[in-house]
């Protein structure tokens, strides 16, 4: 089978008859299953979602490292579940956008809507059995010699137990509200991604009125998300750690007092958040309010994916069945912890977050490390930030520096993720106050970061900055930021161009690139950028910069076709680039055809990608490899070889319909020869990695890179090396 690894075939073979009669929920492989993706396999695009689903899955390979420690396999395990619940939020919803409506859908692989939702559905259930095997069998046995426990109720002693009833009494029992749906009562609003009690109970029953379907009744105990996911105990050599529902769930009965509590079953619902907006170029408060409407009906879009308990309430069940109009597909069984994002609060505990890794390096680039100051550093050169081996912290300084110097005019940049507490935006709202002009346009369609980029935005407005809410049917997802600073008798402009967010806490997890400068060619560039966005105007053209939605495939098009031109001539030819995705149609036939006509393509996928490699007659000449490790692969670099004479591009785009079409992004070419030798050079060891490194088979499968020799850890060397070589590096 396609779909998942050959390990997780042989525990799926081997455990097969167990599965089938522990629950009808449960993921049961079938002749139907295997001719789908024998047919799947034929065509020559990977489907996105199940391209995506594989992504999930190199995600979950890191919790059986044995390297990493229980806590680090945690976070992990955490990821995972976050990443699937933002999948069939987004994802699945979408799909169901399609089935509910009655709309056409033809996914990549050749598999109309209805029968596609089968596939994906049966692979995630796939995927949730093999992470519950993994966090019962191999990570469970490991608790209490890592100083833990997670426990069960029964388990508690008397003196706990009187612990814990205080503790309901007093903080939990005020919390809850017993919701009921019957006859009398609407069907509650469950909230997504919260846990659930849902109880069956039997409102009367003697020798007169005997037990019926009638007298059963049904109703909802949702647990307050600003509740702590687990109670602890601290012994004196072991934390225990208690699920809070199950503390809820032995005090129920306080809430039902004198009826029968027939069963009780926890759950958990994923509702479609996927909208859309209407195509408006009316961007004020409308704009706005239409934006906290979609946020708002989130929480009663209708239910893609339910978790739950084996062997739950028949009678819930079919009530459930009907309501949400959802079947076996959409119902995945879950034994251990039902919602695995709990980890964090193990993974944070203080007495474990020691254990963990260091998240982030302080070393910043030579030229900035000397008396200069930061504008007459970036005035002298360009600088190369490569995060987080490089801190972000010249980045936050520069923009806190441009707010606080009375030189400073004017500061421009483009926001689509911020940290809770950012200092980019104190820093704004200061500049704001000394009379500079701040322009800053928030993205309020990143989603679900949309309420905060509401709640800053709208402070910064209040601060006298001028804030544009993106282009109506456009998100705005390029990483700019335009500084400009009177000196003397001139006016100075410097600029900020990068593939990830200004965000401090980000940076310090996700790989970026991002470039420092006061070179014209890009300062013109950027301030005709901002006119654009901001303004009513149309670029006559850019010198350095890429941007969609109107220019960019065709720009990369031509230059893929360059590359196959040379290679058609006998001239050196080559393709590298590094990304999160990899999805668009077109850009894919063009690899295509570029590997028929001998140009050797290296792709370092993180995730999705759709293009089939090393398929004779079609793609022999591409290799895609995935790189999963300690940090998330976030940086764009794009590299074709030109001949011999290099072009090097990075920014915030990966090669996506949406970000072609539907998205304003923007690439920039790097021109300074030493910074395109150390993307070069970035790209080769990234090429060279056998540590967390992963490669793309024919049949769309991920095949770990096994070490030969010595070890090539990326995200360690990058650490290691502060001095890197950056002599240029042949790719091809």
């Amino acid at each position: 089978m396609s779909s998942v690894s050959e390990g997780v075939i042989s525990f799926f073979k081997d455990l097969l008859d167990f599965k089938i009669e522990e629950s009808e929920y449960t993921y049961k492989p079938s002749t139907k299953d295997q001719k789908s993706d024998n047919n799947i396999e034929k065509s020559e695009l990977i489907s996105r979602d199940l391209s995506w689903l594989k992504f999930n899955e190199r995600v979950l390979d890191q919790v059986r490292k044995p390297e990493l420690n229980i806590f680090e396999k945690f976070k992990f395990l955490a990821i995972t579940a976050s990443n699937l619940d933002e999948f069939l939020t987004v994802r699945v919803g979408s799909l169901y956008n399609y089935i509910d409506y009655d709309k056409e859908r033809v996914d990549y692989s050749g598999l109309r809507e209805t029968q596609f939702k089968k596939v994906l559905l049966n692979n995630i259930k796939k995927f949730i059995d093999e992470r519950n095997r993994i966090f019962r069998e191999e990570l469970t046995p490991n608790f209490v010699e890592n100083g833990f426990k997670i426990i069960k109720y029964e388990d508690l002693n008397h003196i706990k137990k009187v612990e814990v009833e205080a503790f309901f009494d007093n903080t939990i029992y005020p919390m809850l509200t017993p919701m009921v749906c019957d006859h009398t009562h609407a069907f509650p609003i469950l909230l997504p991604k919260n846990l659930i009690l849902g109880v069956v109970s039997i409102e009367l029953q003697t020798t007169l009125f005997p037990e019926t379907e009638d007298n059963k009744k049904l109703s909802f105990v949702q647990i307050p998300s600003n509740l702590p996911k687990f109670f602890e105990f601290e012994n004196e050599d072991i934390i225990e750690f208690l699920p809070i529902e199950e503390i809820i769930r032995c005090q129920i009965h306080k809430l039902y007092k004198n009826i029968t509590i027939e069963s009780i079953d926890l759950f958990r619902i994923i509702r479609n958040g996927d909208f859309t907006l209407d195509e408006n170029d009316d961007v004020d408060a409308d704009f706005v309010d239409e934006v906290k409407e979609k946020i708002r009906s989130r929480q009663a879009g209708r239910v893609v994916g339910l978790v739950i308990e084996n062997k739950p309430s028949d009678y819930m069940m079919d009530i459930l069945k009907k309501k949400w109009e959802i079947d076996k597909y959409n119902i995945h069984i879950n034994h251990e912890l039902m919602d695995y994002t709990r980890l964090w609060q193990i993974v944070n505990h203080p007495e474990f977050k020691p254990l963990l890794p260091p998240s982030h390096s302080t070393v910043t680039p030579k030229n900035l490390n000397r008396e200069l100051s930061i504008f007459d550093a970036i005035k002298e050169n360009d600088i190369l930030l490569h995060h987080p081996y490089n801190s972000f912290e010249p980045v936050i300084n520069l923009i806190e520096k441009a707010a606080d110097d009375p030189n400073v005019l004017s500061i421009k940049l483009t926001i689509y993720r911020l940290a809770k507490n950012s200092r980019i935006t104190a820093a704004l709202l200061r500049a704001a106050e000394k009379g500079k002009h701040v322009s800053a346009l928030f993205e309020i369609k990143a989603r679900f970061d949309e309420e905060n980029n509401i709640r800053e935005g709208e402070k910064l407005q209040k601060a006298g900055c001028f804030v544009i809410y993106g282009i109506g049917w456009l998100k705005t997802h390029t990483k700019l930021m335009l500084i400009v600073r009177k000196e003397g008798s001139k006016v100075v402009q410097y600029a900020h161009l990068a593939s990830g967010n200004y965000n401090e806490d980000t940076s310090k997890l996700y790989t970026d690139i991002g470039l420092l400068t006061a070179n014209q060619d890009y300062t013109k560039d950027i301030a005709e950028f901002f006119n654009v966005i901001t303004g009513h105007s149309q670029p006559n053209g850019y010198t350095n910069l890429i941007t969609s939605p109107k220019h960019m495939r065709n720009a990369l098009i031509e230059l893929i076709r360059n590359e196959a031109k040379n290679a058609l001539e006998g001239k050196p030819s080559g393709i590298c680039l590094k990304m999160n995705s990899l999805e668009d149609k077109d850009i894919i036939e063009e690899f295509y055809k570029a590997s028929q006509c001998g140009v050797k393509i290296e792709l370092i996928i993180r995730g999705i990608c759709c293009l089939r490699p090393g398929r004779i007659g079609l793609s022999e000449n591409i290799k895609v490899r995935s790189i999963v490790g300690n940090y998330l692969e976030h940086a764009r670099i794009i590299y074709f070889h030109n001949n011999g004479d290099p072009k090097v591009y990075g920014g915030s785009a990966d090669m996506m319909v949406r970000s072609f079409d539907k998205r304003i992004e923007s690439l920039f070419e790097f021109i300074n020869l030493d910074i395109k030798n150390q993307l070069i050079r970035i790209l080769k060891l990234n090429l060279m990695d056998n540590f967390n490194a992963y490669e793309l088979q024919e049949n769309g499968d991920y095949k770990k890179v096994v070490n030969e020799n010595e070890i090539i850890n990326i995200h360690k060397y990058f650490f290691d090396k502060t001095k890197q070589d950056v002599e240029l590096t042949n790719l091809f």
